[in-house]
């Protein structure tokens, strides 16, 4: 089924701990520079009073936000976040009502000595407030999505190119083989047609498992198999669940650059190895392969800054990728944080 489409105005997700904790940090420190202007009167009992004040306001309206997040994403254009500047100025100023309503119930002695202007105060300060506030969730939430949009046409672009040399080698493979070993052919013709599946597909959510692409790899290196013979040797290891999120192409063009950069100009071949582990925190693949005899030319490194970048995106800043050469062999790890999977599979 094809996802959904994002909202054009995203709003924040206001039950977060991130979010409370910037209101706490932006009342307590209104309420500081308040105490430390020039002619600011009142003492330390005042001051305290305040920042209780705009904590416990800050809890409130993390809370009323979190609520009411869900009818107000679906109002359109930029009405959501009209509705939350409106809904924070007006709980603010009943904060400061109730407030005021308390303290003169109980004779605390620690309200506003004007009740009328400081709950006029109040709603002013975070109309301002506010719309700062807003503005910076909105510049982020629409940069997010420039990051996605870029990011699912990088998926679309890399969905779309099949290298026509390895198309054109694979079908005159199948050409040789009908006529001396059929059923290889008909396997031929079965692994291009799911590796054509998945990367001219429709799927808007491309999301798998690595079970499923760790299947996809099995299918390519069959095709390879047949073209290379006894150059291309494997060796794979899946020391991970197959059922962690994951989304499509991601391992298949590390493995495909391995094969062509790696084994395909050694005339003795090489040495593929493909490692799924999971390791503390996440989950490692590794993908790495012989050095070619002499320097090969310069690629784009389309491939390779795909995959960065798709990760960077999918899975947040603990996630990395790390290239190196170790001795005669280049190798390409990937760490796909845990805590980022639920992330994945949402995509």
């Amino acid at each position: 089924m094809p996802a959904e489409p994002r909202p054009s105005t995203p709003l924040p997700d206001f039950c977060s701990l991130p979010v409370l904790f910037a209101l706490l940090v932006v009342g307590a420190l209104t309420v500081t520079l308040m105490r430390l202007a020039p002619g600011a009167t009142g003492g330390w009992r005042e001051y305290c009073a305040a920042v209780l004040f705009t904590s416990w306001l800050s809890i409130l309206l993390t809370v009323a936000l979190c609520k009411l997040r869900a009818p107000m994403q679906r109002l359109p254009g930029h009405w959501p976040y009209a509705a939350v500047w409106l809904l924070l100025v007006a709980l603010t100023a009943v904060a400061a009502a109730v407030l005021e309503w308390i303290d003169r119930g109980l004779a605390l002695g620690i309200g506003p000595s004007a009740p009328a202007r400081f709950t006029l105060q109040a709603g002013l300060a975070a109309g301002l407030l506010g719309a700062c506030l807003l503005r910076y969730f909105y510049v982020v939430a629409q940069w997010q999505a420039r990051v996605a949009a870029e990011a699912q046409a990088q998926v679309a672009a890399l969905q779309a190119r099949i290298r026509p040399h390895f198309l054109f080698n694979s079908m005159n493979t199948v050409a040789a083989l009908v006529g001396i070993d059929p059923r290889a052919a008909e396997r031929t013709v079965e692994n291009l047609a799911e590796l054509f599946r998945a990367a001219l597909g429709d799927d808007r959510d491309g999301t798998g498992t690595l079970g499923d692409e760790w299947r996809l790899v099995d299918r390519y290196l069959d095709i390879e198999a047949l073209r290379l013979g006894g150059r291309l040797r494997v060796e794979r290891r899946l020391e991970a669940s197959e059922a962690l999120p994951m989304p499509h192409l991601l391992l298949q063009p590390l493995v495909e650059n391995a094969i062509r950069h790696g084994i395909q100009p050694r005339v003795d071949g090489g040495l593929l190895r493909i490692v799924a582990r999971a390791v503390p925190g996440g989950t490692e693949l590794c993908v790495d392969n012989p050095l070619p005899p002499s320097p090969a030319p310069a690629g784009t490194g389309h491939g390779l800054r795909n995959v960065r970048e798709r990760v960077r995106y999918l899975y947040g800043d603990r996630a990395r990728v790390h290239v190196e050469t170790v001795g005669d062999r280049f190798a390409v790890t990937l760490f796909l944080p845990e805590a980022a999977h639920a992330r994945a599979d949402r995509r």
